[in-house]
């Protein structure tokens, strides 16, 4: 099963994220290591969240990387929550189906 932690960012997110980067991005690369983190990233235009997609049998696993996350320890990260996400197209697609005819 396929799950989307979502992110709510802080206004001063851009300014303060540096400090707290490394941490960040080395838990998000162990997370991916243990094939648990799929795919995360900032959105854009305007940056004003964040979408991590996770791997698992539960919403666990991406809720206990938010709680260890700076991000969210240290307030850049004002409102966090987890969504299943029944993916069924493409190679990843944890629930495939395809067309009947």
């Amino acid at each position: 099963m396929h799950y989307l932690l979502m992110y709510d960012v802080s206004p001063d997110y851009l300014t303060r994220r540096a400090e707290f980067r490394d941490e960040h991005l080395s838990l998000a690369w162990q997370s991916h290591g243990r094939g648990e983190l799929v795919l995360g990233g900032a959105l854009a235009d305007p940056v004003d969240g964040a979408v991590l997609l996770f791997r698992g049998d539960s919403p666990a696993v991406a809720e206990r990387f938010a709680e260890a996350d700076p991000y969210v320890r240290h307030k850049l990260v004002v409102r966090w929550r987890v969504r299943p996400w029944i993916t069924v197209v493409g190679t990843e697609a944890a629930t495939p189906v395809h067309p009947a005819s």
